[in-house]
């Protein structure tokens, strides 16, 4: 399967790697949150995942002896993976011009610790599209476990309207 989404038809499922990700997301370490996209159909659904290694910088203080990933931090990386699956089909032209803003999160619930070790799945469900706002359902899960879930809103701005 090719690691290449530019140009795909709405109903091509797609993997992305670290470099593609990293064209379509301005996000840099510490902040990127997102390892490898697995299968997007762009417009539709997204799986990815994030590796979550002991020297995350957030561990240092969360908490110390008992690390756990920080809620928002995962809601950051599911929001990730929704910029993702929206950009997924975007020539780099159009991306390079635009900015994906995380705009909301209802219905946050978490169900399990996230600690270094565990890989983290990501997987969001477009649910409504509306000019530049894009709602997801969207769910992370540890071991096939749901460790949290929530509805994630988001919109794309130019870069020079920011």
């Amino acid at each position: 399967m090719s690691d290449e989404a530019v140009g795909c038809s709405s109903k091509e499922i797609v993997s992305m790697d670290i470099t593609r990700i990293m064209e379509c997301l301005p996000h840099r370490y510490p902040f990127l949150l997102v390892d490898r996209v697995v299968s997007c159909i762009p417009g539709e659904h997204i799986l990815a995942y994030k590796n979550i290694s002991f020297n995350e910088p957030f561990f240092q203080g969360h908490f110390p002896n008992l690390p756990v990933m920080p809620g928002v931090l995962i809601m950051e990386a599911l929001a990730q993976a929704g910029g993702l699956l929206v950009l997924a089909d975007w020539p780099q032209e159009k991306i390079d011009g635009h900015i994906f803003l995380f705009s909301g999160m209802d219905n946050v619930k978490f169900r399990q610790p996230v600690r270094p070790g565990d890989r983290l799945d990501l997987e969001c469900t477009l649910t409504r599209q509306k000019l530049s706002l894009w709602r997801m359902a969207a769910k992370a899960r540890i071991d096939g476990k749901l460790a949290a879930q929530a509805d994630l809103s988001a919109v794309m701005m130019p870069k020079g309207e920011m």
